[in-house]
Protein backbone atom coordinates (compact mmCIF):
# COMPACT_ATOMS: atom_id res chain seq x y z
CA UNK A 1 0.00 0.00 0.00
CA UNK A 2 1.60 3.42 -0.82
CA UNK A 3 2.11 6.04 1.71
CA UNK A 4 -0.47 8.82 1.72
CA UNK A 5 -0.50 11.85 3.63
CA UNK A 6 -3.75 13.76 4.33
CA UNK A 7 -3.88 18.10 3.50
CA UNK A 8 -5.94 20.18 5.31
CA UNK A 9 -8.54 20.33 2.86
CA UNK A 10 -9.10 16.71 4.10
CA UNK A 11 -8.58 14.63 0.72
CA UNK A 12 -6.16 11.79 0.77
CA UNK A 13 -2.64 11.87 -1.58
CA UNK A 14 -0.67 9.19 -2.93
CA UNK A 15 2.71 10.67 -1.83
CA UNK A 16 4.44 8.86 -5.00
CA UNK A 17 2.35 10.78 -6.78
CA UNK A 18 4.59 13.87 -6.11
CA UNK A 19 8.11 15.33 -8.09
CA UNK A 20 10.54 11.91 -7.79
CA UNK A 21 13.64 13.78 -6.32
CA UNK A 22 16.31 13.26 -9.23
CA UNK A 23 19.72 11.66 -8.39
CA UNK A 24 21.24 14.83 -7.62
CA UNK A 25 18.31 15.84 -4.88
CA UNK A 26 18.96 12.93 -3.22
CA UNK A 27 22.26 12.77 -2.37
CA UNK A 28 21.53 16.57 -1.18
CA UNK A 29 18.79 15.28 1.38
CA UNK A 30 21.60 12.29 2.72
CA UNK A 31 23.99 15.08 3.21
CA UNK A 32 21.59 17.17 4.81
CA UNK A 33 21.47 13.92 7.59
CA UNK A 34 25.50 13.12 7.81
CA UNK A 35 27.77 14.29 10.82
CA UNK A 36 30.60 15.84 9.48
CA UNK A 37 33.79 16.89 11.61
CA UNK A 38 34.95 20.31 11.94
CA UNK A 39 37.81 20.05 9.29
CA UNK A 40 35.11 18.87 6.61
CA UNK A 41 33.17 21.77 7.68
CA UNK A 42 36.01 24.16 7.27
CA UNK A 43 36.92 22.51 4.15
CA UNK A 44 33.30 22.89 2.52
CA UNK A 45 32.18 25.94 3.57
CA UNK A 46 35.34 28.30 3.49
CA UNK A 47 35.49 28.09 0.16
CA UNK A 48 31.79 28.69 -0.33
CA UNK A 49 32.47 31.64 2.28
CA UNK A 50 35.03 33.21 -0.44
CA UNK A 51 33.11 32.36 -3.65
CA UNK A 52 30.13 34.20 -2.12
CA UNK A 53 32.43 37.45 -0.84
CA UNK A 54 33.91 37.17 -4.70
CA UNK A 55 30.10 37.97 -6.21
CA UNK A 56 29.48 40.56 -3.62
CA UNK A 57 33.07 42.38 -4.57
CA UNK A 58 32.35 41.99 -8.22
CA UNK A 59 28.41 43.24 -8.05
CA UNK A 60 29.62 46.79 -5.84
CA UNK A 61 32.41 47.32 -8.38
CA UNK A 62 30.66 47.41 -11.32
CA UNK A 63 27.44 48.61 -10.15
CA UNK A 64 28.53 51.00 -7.62
CA UNK A 65 28.01 54.16 -9.85
CA UNK A 66 25.67 53.20 -12.89
CA UNK A 67 23.30 55.94 -11.83
CA UNK A 68 19.42 56.13 -11.38
CA UNK A 69 17.78 52.67 -12.21
CA UNK A 70 14.85 51.18 -12.85
CA UNK A 71 14.43 46.41 -12.04
CA UNK A 72 12.41 44.88 -14.43
CA UNK A 73 11.14 41.55 -13.62
CA UNK A 74 9.16 39.00 -15.20
CA UNK A 75 9.25 35.74 -16.63
CA UNK A 76 11.79 34.07 -18.30
CA UNK A 77 9.77 32.18 -20.55
CA UNK A 78 7.81 34.43 -22.43
CA UNK A 79 8.71 34.89 -25.46
CA UNK A 80 9.31 37.67 -28.62
CA UNK A 81 5.76 37.40 -30.40
CA UNK A 82 3.60 37.85 -26.25
CA UNK A 83 2.00 40.98 -25.57
CA UNK A 84 4.32 41.08 -22.11
CA UNK A 85 7.50 40.99 -24.09
CA UNK A 86 6.41 43.71 -26.22
CA UNK A 87 5.26 45.81 -23.06
CA UNK A 88 8.05 45.22 -21.37
CA UNK A 89 10.32 46.24 -24.25
CA UNK A 90 8.15 49.82 -24.25
CA UNK A 91 8.32 50.60 -20.81
CA UNK A 92 12.20 50.03 -20.98
CA UNK A 93 12.94 52.18 -23.90
CA UNK A 94 10.70 54.84 -21.97
CA UNK A 95 12.30 54.70 -18.83
CA UNK A 96 15.80 55.61 -20.78
CA UNK A 97 14.36 58.28 -22.63
CA UNK A 98 13.15 59.43 -19.41
CA UNK A 99 16.72 59.37 -17.88
CA UNK A 100 16.23 56.02 -16.20
CA UNK A 101 18.80 52.75 -16.61
CA UNK A 102 17.43 49.53 -16.28
CA UNK A 103 18.40 46.54 -14.71
CA UNK A 104 17.12 42.57 -15.31
CA UNK A 105 17.83 39.49 -14.28
CA UNK A 106 20.35 38.96 -17.78
CA UNK A 107 18.27 36.15 -18.94
CA UNK A 108 15.80 35.50 -21.85
CA UNK A 109 12.12 36.58 -22.00
CA UNK A 110 10.51 39.66 -20.48
CA UNK A 111 14.40 40.35 -19.17
CA UNK A 112 15.41 39.97 -22.57
CA UNK A 113 12.75 42.40 -23.62
CA UNK A 114 13.72 45.02 -20.86
CA UNK A 115 17.82 45.16 -21.62
CA UNK A 116 16.68 45.21 -25.57
CA UNK A 117 14.65 48.49 -25.01
CA UNK A 118 17.10 50.18 -22.82
CA UNK A 119 20.12 49.30 -25.25
CA UNK A 120 18.44 50.18 -28.39
CA UNK A 121 17.41 53.54 -26.85
CA UNK A 122 21.28 53.65 -26.00
CA UNK A 123 20.89 53.67 -22.45
CA UNK A 124 22.55 51.54 -19.10
CA UNK A 125 21.38 47.98 -19.61
CA UNK A 126 22.33 45.84 -16.79
CA UNK A 127 22.43 42.09 -16.37
CA UNK A 128 22.71 40.39 -13.61
CA UNK A 129 22.41 36.87 -14.56
CA UNK A 130 22.05 33.62 -12.72
CA UNK A 131 23.30 29.93 -13.63
CA UNK A 132 20.50 27.66 -13.43
CA UNK A 133 20.26 23.78 -15.28
CA UNK A 134 17.54 25.29 -17.87
CA UNK A 135 16.18 28.54 -19.22
CA UNK A 136 18.52 31.22 -17.74
CA UNK A 137 21.27 32.28 -20.17
CA UNK A 138 22.49 35.59 -20.76
CA UNK A 139 20.62 37.97 -23.43
CA UNK A 140 22.89 39.70 -26.59
CA UNK A 141 21.49 43.15 -25.36
CA UNK A 142 22.83 43.61 -22.02
CA UNK A 143 26.08 46.11 -21.81
CA UNK A 144 29.30 44.30 -21.58
CA UNK A 145 30.41 46.10 -18.67
CA UNK A 146 27.66 45.83 -16.84
CA UNK A 147 26.79 42.07 -17.08
CA UNK A 148 27.63 39.89 -14.49
CA UNK A 149 26.89 36.19 -13.73
CA UNK A 150 25.92 34.54 -10.11
CA UNK A 151 25.76 31.41 -8.48
CA UNK A 152 24.06 32.72 -5.20
CA UNK A 153 20.19 33.79 -5.60
CA UNK A 154 20.87 35.73 -2.31
CA UNK A 155 23.91 37.95 -3.23
CA UNK A 156 21.92 38.58 -6.91
CA UNK A 157 18.81 39.92 -4.78
CA UNK A 158 20.97 42.32 -2.96
CA UNK A 159 22.29 43.99 -5.75
CA UNK A 160 18.64 44.56 -7.19
CA UNK A 161 17.37 45.93 -4.44
CA UNK A 162 20.64 48.12 -3.29
CA UNK A 163 20.99 49.55 -6.51
CA UNK A 164 17.51 50.04 -7.80
CA UNK A 165 15.28 53.53 -7.46
CA UNK A 166 11.73 51.89 -8.57
CA UNK A 167 10.69 48.11 -9.16
CA UNK A 168 8.55 47.09 -12.58
CA UNK A 169 7.09 43.51 -11.95
CA UNK A 170 5.87 42.14 -15.38
CA UNK A 171 3.91 38.73 -15.56
CA UNK A 172 6.15 35.86 -14.32
CA UNK A 173 6.63 32.48 -11.92
CA UNK A 174 8.17 31.80 -8.93
CA UNK A 175 11.45 33.84 -9.48
CA UNK A 176 9.53 36.85 -10.11
CA UNK A 177 7.28 35.99 -6.88
CA UNK A 178 10.43 35.99 -4.90
CA UNK A 179 11.69 39.06 -6.66
CA UNK A 180 8.39 40.74 -6.15
CA UNK A 181 7.87 39.69 -2.34
CA UNK A 182 11.22 40.41 -1.67
CA UNK A 183 10.97 44.57 -2.59
CA UNK A 184 7.92 44.43 -0.55
CA UNK A 185 9.49 43.08 2.54
CA UNK A 186 12.63 45.21 2.62
CA UNK A 187 10.60 48.65 1.97
CA UNK A 188 7.67 47.32 4.77
CA UNK A 189 10.42 46.49 7.39
CA UNK A 190 12.59 49.82 6.20
CA UNK A 191 15.24 48.53 5.01
CA UNK A 192 15.43 50.11 1.78
CA UNK A 193 13.82 53.68 1.06
CA UNK A 194 10.22 53.56 -0.36
CA UNK A 195 11.02 53.70 -4.04
CA UNK A 196 7.83 52.23 -6.53
CA UNK A 197 6.81 49.24 -6.90
CA UNK A 198 4.72 48.49 -10.29
CA UNK A 199 2.75 45.33 -11.25
CA UNK A 200 2.04 45.72 -15.24
CA UNK A 201 -0.87 43.76 -16.41
CA UNK A 202 -4.32 44.09 -13.67
CA UNK A 203 -5.86 41.16 -15.00
CA UNK A 204 -2.46 39.01 -14.29
CA UNK A 205 -2.46 39.98 -11.17
CA UNK A 206 -5.70 40.68 -9.75
CA UNK A 207 -6.15 37.02 -8.07
CA UNK A 208 -2.67 37.64 -6.27
CA UNK A 209 -3.96 40.67 -4.94
CA UNK A 210 -7.96 39.57 -3.95
CA UNK A 211 -6.19 36.85 -2.01
CA UNK A 212 -3.78 39.45 -0.84
CA UNK A 213 -6.60 42.09 0.41
CA UNK A 214 -8.89 38.86 1.30
CA UNK A 215 -6.82 36.14 3.43
CA UNK A 216 -3.56 38.43 4.27
CA UNK A 217 -5.04 41.24 5.68
CA UNK A 218 -8.32 40.24 6.57
CA UNK A 219 -6.24 37.49 9.23
CA UNK A 220 -4.03 40.86 10.36
CA UNK A 221 -0.87 39.21 8.77
CA UNK A 222 -0.42 42.54 7.23
CA UNK A 223 -1.62 45.62 7.47
CA UNK A 224 -4.03 48.25 5.14
CA UNK A 225 -1.15 50.50 4.55
CA UNK A 226 1.22 47.80 2.98
CA UNK A 227 -1.34 47.95 0.35
CA UNK A 228 0.13 51.32 -0.82
CA UNK A 229 2.83 50.01 -1.64
CA UNK A 230 2.58 48.48 -5.00
CA UNK A 231 0.77 50.19 -8.29
CA UNK A 232 -1.18 48.10 -10.78
CA UNK A 233 -0.98 49.95 -14.16
CA UNK A 234 -1.74 48.00 -17.68
CA UNK A 235 0.27 50.70 -20.40
CA UNK A 236 3.69 51.32 -20.54
CA UNK A 237 3.00 54.84 -19.95
CA UNK A 238 1.28 54.29 -16.40
CA UNK A 239 3.66 52.32 -15.26
CA UNK A 240 6.49 55.11 -16.40
CA UNK A 241 4.30 57.48 -15.13
CA UNK A 242 4.19 56.02 -11.58
CA UNK A 243 8.02 56.26 -11.63
CA UNK A 244 8.42 59.90 -12.44
CA UNK A 245 5.13 61.26 -10.23
CA UNK A 246 6.59 59.69 -6.95
CA UNK A 247 10.04 61.01 -7.58
CA UNK A 248 8.70 64.30 -8.91
CA UNK A 249 7.09 64.37 -5.37
CA UNK A 250 10.95 65.04 -3.98
CA UNK A 251 12.18 66.88 -7.04
CA UNK A 252 14.32 64.94 -7.62
CA UNK A 253 15.25 63.83 -11.50
CA UNK A 254 17.47 61.21 -12.80
CA UNK A 255 21.37 62.75 -12.70
CA UNK A 256 21.93 61.37 -16.50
Amino acid sequence: MSEEVKPTNGQLVDVSLLNPAVPEDEKRIKEAFEDRNWNEIKSADSWVIFKVMAEFVEGFDKLAKIGPCVSLFGSARTLPDNPHYKTAEEIAAKLVRHGYGVITGGGPGIMEAGNKGAFEQGGKSVGLNIKLPFEQHSNIYIDHDKSINFDFFFVRKVMFVKYSQGFVVMPGGFGTLDELFEAMTLIQTKKIGRFPIVLVGSAYWSGLLDWIKGTMLTEHNINAEDLKLISVVDTPDEAVKVIDNFYSKYLLKPNF
